[in-house]
Order: C-alpha cells, then sequence, then structure tokens
C-alpha cells in the first residue's frame, strides 16, 4: 500500500512538473487597443546556457515565429540599460531564424551616403532598422520583444536563442514555400488575392477596358492647369502668383507637379539571392526567358515574368504604354526620382531626375571631397553626360543633386572619420582648417558647412552650362528639422526649390513656414508614402490598418501639404511595392505602391489619387478647404515610448 502511494505521489509530482514546463510559453500576444504593446523575458528562461557578457560574440540568433509582417522592436536589458533595434520578417507565420550582427547594438552604424543605407541593414528572412541607443552588451538578463499600434492583435513567440563568433546565416524554417508563383506571399491571405492564372487575366483585361475621361483634370499638354495662364518660356519655371508659389509649366499654364517616385513598367517582385533562400520559392520566373545579370546570377524577376504573362514577347513597349495610360487616369502629371528612363524619354509625360555628380562618398556620408584636384573635371564630365542629354528638352521639370545626406548634423562625426582615415585632399584641408580654427563641435559645422557650400555652388555652375534651362530641384533632405537655418541660407544661395522628404501624417506646416521664411524658395516633397501589412509585407514608414486606410492617408496628407503657400510639388514613394523579399542594399520591403507584383492597381490608393488631382489647384490656390478626413490609428516609425503590457 505504502509503494503504491509513493508512486502515486511520484506520478503527481512529475504530473505537475510537466503541466508547469507545457505551459512555460514565451510568447507575445500584442494588444492593438494599446499604444505599445510588448513584453520581457528572462534570457535564462529561453537559455540558461547563455553568459551575461557578450564581448565575446559577433551574433545573437533568434528562432521565433510572428503572425504578421509588421516591424517589431526586439531589445536587451543590459548594465548600460535597455538597447533595441526595429525587425521586419519576411516570413510572417513561420519560423525562421535570424542572425542579428551585435554591433547593430553597440557601435554607431557604418558611414553612408543617405539615411537608408546607413540604418536599414538587409539580412535573408527579414530585415533590420537600427535604433538610437548603443552600448556594451554587459549583464545581458532579459530580451524585449514589443510593437507599436499592432494591427490585429498579432502573436509572436520565441524558442530559442543562441550566440555565435562566425555569422551563421538566415534559414527559413518550414517547408510550404513562403513566396507562391506569382511572387505574392504565401503565408497569407487576403480578399483579392491571386489564385489561378485564370483569375488574374479576368482583372488585367478589366482594367484594359475601363473607360476614364482623361479631361477629369483640366490638364494641359504638359500637366499645367488650363484655369490660368502666365507667361510661357518654353520650359518649367517657377513663380510666385497671388501669394503663392507654382511650377509653371513650357506654355505658362500654372503647374503643381504631382508625381510618383520609382515609376518602372515592371512591378518588382525581383527574388534575390535564392542560393541563400532555400524552400521559400514555390516556382521561380523560367530562366531562359530572363536571361540572368552577370553581376546577380541569383536573381529571378516575378514582376518581369507577369508582364510576360500578360502582354507576351513585345511586354515591355505595351507595359510603358499602360504606365502612361495609368498616369492619365489617375491624375499623375510627373514622373519624379528614380524611375524608368524609357519612360521618361517618351516625353509623354513631364519628368525630374537626379543629376549625376562627382566626388561624392559614403565614407564622408554624402559630402564630396571637392578640394580634390580633379574634382571640378570630373564633375564637369559627370554633369555633360546626365544632365547635358536633357538641355533643350521642355518635358524636363529640372534636376535633384541627391538624396538625404547623412552627414547632417553629424557634422562632428565625419570631421573624426576624415582625420581617421588615410590621407586625402579632404583630410589635408581639414588639418589645415583645425591648426587655425581650432577643433570643436562649431568649427567641425563650419569646415563641413563650407565644403558643402563648394560642392553645391560648383553643381550649380555645372548645371547652368550644360541645362540652362531647366531647375535645380536641390538636395532631397531627410528632415528639414534637423537642417540649421544657416545650412538653408546656404541652399538658397545655389537652389531653384528646396526638396525634402516627409513622412509623416501631414508635413509640419511650422517647418514649411520656418524653410519658406529663411530661403524664400518654394518647396517639393521628394517622397511620402502609406502602407499596411495585410499582403505580408512590412508597412512603410507610416502605417496605416488597411487598404482603404492608405488611401484616406494619402488624401489627408497630400492635400493637407498643398494648402501651404509654399509647396509645389510631391512625389508619393512608389510606383510599385518593393520586393516581397527585400531591396537589394538595405533589405526594405514595404507595401507602399500603387500596384502589386501582379501587376493590379490597389482600388483605394489609385481613387483617392485621382479624387485628390481634381481639386488640387483649387486647395492651393485658397478656394477650397483640404481633405481633413484622418486615418485611423496611423503611426510612424520614430522611437516608442517606453511602455510595456
Amino acid at each position: 500500500m505504502r509503494k503504491v502511494l509513493f508512486l502515486v505521489a511520484i506520478s503527481a509530482i512529475f504530473l505537475l512538473f510537466s503541466c508547469t514546463s507545457q505551459e512555460k510559453s514565451f510568447k507575445v500576444k500584442f494588444d492593438s487597443a494599446k499604444e505599445v504593446s510588448g513584453k520581457k523575458f528572462a534570457i535564462k528562461d529561453i537559455n540558461p546556457d547563455l553568459p551575461l557578457d557578450w564581448d565575446n560574440f559577433n551574433f545573437v540568433i533568434l528562432e521565433f515565429k510572428i503572425t504578421t509582417a509588421q516591424r517589431f522592436h526586439v531589445g536587451f536589458t543590459t548594465d548600460e540599460g535597455y538597447n533595441e533595434l526595429r525587425v521586419m520578417s519576411y516570413v510572417p507565420n513561420a519560423w525562421n531564424r535570424l542572425a542579428i550582427p551585435l554591433r547593430f547594438f553597440t557601435e554607431l552604424p557604418d558611414a553612408r551616403h543617405d539615411l537608408a543605407a546607413t540604418y536599414n541593414q538587409p539580412r535573408y528572412t527579414g530585415w533590420i532598422n537600427l535604433g538610437g541607443k548603443r552600448g556594451p552588451l554587459h549583464g545581458v538578463d532579459s530580451i524585449g520583444i514589443r510593437m507599436r499600434v499592432p494591427i490585429g492583435n498579432p502573436e509572436f513567440e520565441i524558442r530559442n536563442i543562441t550566440l555565435s563568433v562566425e555569422d551563421p546565416g538566415d534559414q527559413y524554417l518550414e517547408t510550404i514555400p513562403a513566396i507562391d508563383e506569382f511572387g505574392q506571399s504565401n503565408l497569407v491571405d487576403y480578399e483579392d488575392k491571386i489564385k489561378s492564372f485564370e483569375q488574374l487575366q479576368t482583372e488585367w483585361k478589366d482594367e484594359e477596358n475601363e473607360l476614364f475621361d482623361a479631361n477629369a483634370y483640366n490638364y494641359s499638354k504638359y500637366g499645367g492647369y488650363k484655369q490660368k495662364k502666365v507667361n510661357a518660356t518654353g520650359f518649367f519655371r517657377t513663380g510666385q502668383i497671388d501669394g503663392k508659389w507654382w511650377f509653371v509649366d513650357p506654355e505658362g499654364y500654372l503647374f503643381l507637379s504631382v508625381g510618383v517616385d520609382c515609376v518602372h513598367p515592371s512591378p518588382g517582385g525581383l527574388a534575390k539571392e535564392v542560393d541563400q533562400r532555400e524552400n521559400m520559392f514555390k516556382e521561380l520566373p523560367p530562366r531562359d526567358l530572363f536571361p540572368a545579370n552577370d553581376s546577380y546570377p541569383d536573381d529571378y524577376s516575378f514582376g518581369l515574368w507577369n508582364l510576360y504573362r500578360r502582354y507576351g514577347e513585345d511586354y515591355r513597349d505595351k507595359a510603358n504604354e499602360m504606365v502612361i495610360r495609368r498616369m492619365e487616369k489617375w491624375g499623375i502629371n510627373t514622373i519624379a526620382n528614380w524611375s524608368s528612363f524609357d519612360i521618361m524619354n517618351m516625353n509623354r509625360k513631364a519628368f525630374m531626375t537626379s543629376m549625376r555628380t562627382a566626388g561624392v562618398e559614403g565614407r564622408l556620408m554624402g559630402l564630396a571631397d571637392v578640394y580634390a584636384s580633379d574634382f571640378n573635371e570630373k564633375l564637369d564630365e559627370a554633369m555633360r553626360n546626365s544632365v547635358g542629354r536633357y538641355r533643350d528638352n521642355p518635358w524636363v521639370i529640372g534636376f535633384f543633386v541627391g538624396n538625404e545626406p547623412a552627414w547632417i548634423g553629424h557634422e562632428e562625426r565625419v570631421c573624426n572619420i576624415i582625420l581617421d582615415g588615410a590621407d586625402c585632399p579632404v583630410k589635408t584641408k581639414l588639418t589645415e582648417y583645425i591648426s587655425t580654427h581650432g577643433k570643436s563641435s562649431e568649427s567641425c559645422k563650419r569646415f563641413i558647412w563650407d565644403t558643402f557650400e563648394i560642392f553645391i555652388q560648383a553643381v550649380k555652375e555645372a548645371q547652368k552650362k550644360y541645362a540652362p534651362h531647366h531647375l535645380n530641384l536641390g538636395y532631397r533632405f531627410g528632415n528639414l528639422d534637423e537642417i540649421e537655418e544657416e545650412v538653408l541660407l546656404i541652399c538658397s544661395k545655389a537652389f531653384d526649390v528646396l526638396s525634402f522628404n516627409s513622412y509623416a501624417l501631414e508635413p509640419s506646416k511650422e517647418m514649411m513656414d520656418r524653410a519658406l521664411r529663411v530661403t524664400n524658395l518654394p518647396m517639393m516633397i521628394g517622397e511620402y508614402h502609406f502602407g499596411t501589412v495585410d499582403r505580408g509585407m512590412a508597412q512603410s514608414l507610416w502605417q496605416v490598418d488597411s487598404q482603404e486606410e492608405r488611401g484616406i492617408a494619402y488624401r489627408y496628407y497630400t492635400e493637407q501639404a498643398y494648402s501651404h503657400p509654399g509647396l509645389i510639388g510631391t512625389a508619393y514613394f512608389q510606383w510599385a511595392d518593393q520586393d516581397i523579399t527585400g531591396r537589394r542594399n538595405d533589405g526594405e520591403n514595404y507595401n507602399c505602391g500603387l500596384i502589386d507584383v501582379t501587376d493590379r492597381p490597389y482600388k483605394y490608393q489609385v481613387e483617392a489619387m485621382q479624387e485628390t488631382a481634381k481639386v488640387l489647384f483649387d486647395v492651393h490656390a485658397g478656394n477650397r478647404a483640404p481633405y481633413d478626413k484622418k486615418p485611423k490609428r496611423a503611426r510612424g516609425h520614430e522611437a516608442i515610448p517606453d511602455l510595456w503590457d
């Protein structure tokens, strides 16, 4: 009897222990009702073998599954406090292994020419956006997982954390393919997802048969407004009319540049480095139709494959024509930056493009070594070849100098990089400058600003030489709020338009008021967008809850922007969604397009663009109030409050 009771007791203890172990779950259920939702776990509970100090390792490896493509924050509690970064997964609803370099937590980002290249880091199962806090990983005792304004109460689960000296690589740990034969996510479902080629053919045919009124926007030949005409010069210019700034088109009609970036016939869908993404692709496009690029032999294009399936062997010309047709239907009058030269050179829509300058270096965070003896010679050659070809083309609005220079606000770091680097002309000049003025935060600013002014003045003169009729649209700065007034004044002496990118619910009127007051230049927004997570892609720099909300967000932002008297142009980023498995250089995979990988328009997005295009003249002229319905729960990618569940 005693033996039976003993066995029963042991069994009960074992059962209790087993139940406790089974209930031990490292899972976060994000609460969509909260601004920030998340949870911390003791690392010893997940892997008791990990040390507290991580100095002897270079990678932390997470095995996790998340039910959404929405970005989440991963952080570690250390002796120095809490240190986190953002992660976007290419494979929602699946187990995967992601190796994160520990230097992302401990060191400043490598010097790069612009902000995206500086802060976005590609991996094979996802990509990483670097956080702001950095420090040693000593006393690491917990991991935190959190999310800002979760969409649809998603869940996150982690089953292992390990450390490694060498990069173990990333791995998709499921057998079901992550990407289907059309280039769509195979791991998520949504209402209008393509399930068969027959369905796709029907939807393509329906779009081709749609009728539209080409005169709905009252556009002139070049896309200006027939409502008002002023002095014509045969090329685009700017002017202040009745207290408002405008572009003026070659025929003299007032013009607002309603544009889209990255206008290409292909709807994206590039599958890259497939040899590093085992089991991720259900069926790759045929290699014989699309020969491998010598530089990237493991690339395959779902976008081109879908166009071939739509139009046949002459798909490129037909796809280009569809781009023009869509622009006319949707009220887009400008082909904006990073777009197809083939489409621009059709001379059917006004366009803007980037100059090819010289001397700009990533190690200088987008600054140019203007002190090199051959700088002016190389700049002259580059400008002759890039802007000179458009000298007499009236369809060209103007040229951008560059994009989001990373040195803004980091002048002292750039000086330190120069001084610590190899001997070169800019180092010699900086050393001489410091010997006279000393080395301080202010002297570093002055040297960098002087160098920048030399550069943009040289660019201005070269453009005047080779394309005198066209506008200098300046740099697309990352954030005007971060630019000191003296830098703005430097810009005002070289640029015809002050351009900036602004990812926000709406561009700050205070920011634009300040810029207009300091520079007396009209302004253009070079990038903005909204996205969501229903397609298995990251939700863009500004997220909304649904495709319908994307349209609402577009109308609100765009009309609010044009209500400012100084704003004369916008460029939505971008024409098509980014590649679902990430851009090559920085891993971005945003749902931000007007069309998806199957070459179908996003209904709510393009309908919103049409409605806004019809009223922009009156909104900017002050005859009509801008659209004032805000999207629900829209949020950006800025630092989040220190909140937890």
